[in-house]
C-alpha cells in the first residue's frame, strides 16, 4: 500500500450491486418477517445496551439479518449479523 492511498477517496460500489444487495436484504426480512422498523429498534437496543461497556463507531456500524445454511444442511436459516467497529473500552465499577 503506496503512502497516499490512506488519502485518497475510497470508490463507492457500482449502483448495481448495492440495489442487489438491498433487494437480497428485502428478501431475507420478508422471508423472517422482520421489517425494517424491527431491524433499526433492534439497532438502536444494541448500540445502547454496547455503549454502556465500550465507544463504538456508529458511523461504521453494520448490522443485518442474513441467511445461512442450517447445521443439519436442511435449508436455510436466518442469523443476526453484526459488524460493531469499538474505539475504545470503558472504565466500569467492576474494572479494580
Amino acid at each position: 500500500m503506496d503512502f497516499f492511498s490512506f488519502f485518497r477517496k475510497k470508490q463507492a460500489p457500482p449502483s448495481g450491486s448495492v440495489a442487489k444487495d438491498r433487494l437480497k436484504l428485502v428478501l431475507v426480512h420478508d422471508r423472517v418477517n422482520c421489517s425494517s422498523q424491527v431491524l433499526e429498534m433492534l439497532k438502536t437496543d444494541i448500540i445502547k445496551v454496547i455503549s454502556n461497556y465500550m465507544e463504538i463507531d456508529t458511523e461504521e456500524l453494520d448490522i443485518q439479518i442474513t441467511q445461512t445454511q442450517s447445521e443439519d444442511n436442511n435449508g436455510t436459516v436466518p442469523v443476526l449479523y453484526a459488524n460493531i467497529p469499538i474505539k475504545s473500552m470503558r472504565k466500569t465499577n467492576h474494572d479494580d
